[in-house]
């Protein structure tokens, strides 16, 4: 499901006040890495992900993390990379109509 520009802004203001809940370090993006994402969508929804000085700027950390996670990106700006994976159980998050 492609999000929709409505869509993204939304998620966007909805994600303004979280804090990462995790952080890629030096070692880059790897498979633990994408699980813990994984496990944190299945809680949260919207995460945040921080990615520090590392062999893999931000920007291109979020097309693995998008890959292997099956999430949304909503967006990326400065170290930070923003997902969204709708919960197949009980979703907290009710986007708006794609066409109004």
């Amino acid at each position: 499901m492609a999000l929709t520009g409505r869509q993204r802004s939304y998620l966007r203001g909805l994600a303004h006040h979280l804090d990462p809940v995790v952080i890629a370090g030096a070692q880059g993006i790897s498979e633990a890495l994408v699980r813990k994402v994984t496990e944190e969508l299945d809680n949260h929804e919207l995460i945040k992900v921080k990615v520090n000085e590392g062999p893999t700027p931000a920007k291109e950390a979020a097309a693995p993390l998008v890959a292997g996670t099956g999430a949304e990106l909503v967006q990326v700006i400065g170290h930070i990379v923003v997902l969204y994976k709708r919960r197949a159980k009980d979703p907290e998050i009710v986007l708006p109509k794609a066409g109004g």
